[in-house]
């Protein structure tokens, strides 16, 4: 069974820089896709980052030139740098994982995949 644990969030002032990691146990991690999705309180679970298992990368529009994923095969941990935080980058950070080859809409949706970690949330201060 896979499980997700994530690590890493707190509250940090507008402008600031928080690293998220999350570590993945009991499968093979390289053969998954891994994603950060976050939620904010009453909107529904939205796409940030993917790396998928060939090092490829997507990231969503809102984050793109701030956030940086990456994964570390060897320690089985995937983690997302948050640079230049914005108070509406706020949210419960989710990390995600899945297998097969995917359409970049598939990698984007919060459907699409198979295992989650528990959250962790970021709170940025204006």
């Amino acid at each position: 069974q896979v499980q997700l644990v994530e690590s890493g969030g707190g509250l940090v002032q507008a402008g600031g820089s928080l690293r998220l990691s999350c570590k993945l146990s009991g499968r093979t991690f390289s053969s998954y896709h891994m994603a950060w999705f976050r939620q904010a309180p009453g909107k529904e679970r939205e796409f940030v980052a993917v790396v998928r298992s060939v090092g490829i990368t997507y990231y969503s529009d809102s984050v793109k030139g701030r956030f940086a994923v990456s994964r570390d095969n060897a320690k089985n941990t995937v983690d997302l740098q948050m640079n230049n935080l914005k108070p509406e980058d706020t949210a419960v950070y989710y990390c995600g994982a899945k297998t097969g080859i995917s359409t970049y809409l598939t990698y984007t949706s919060p459907s699409a995949y198979n295992y989650w970690g528990q959250g962790t949330p970021v709170t940025v201060s204006s």
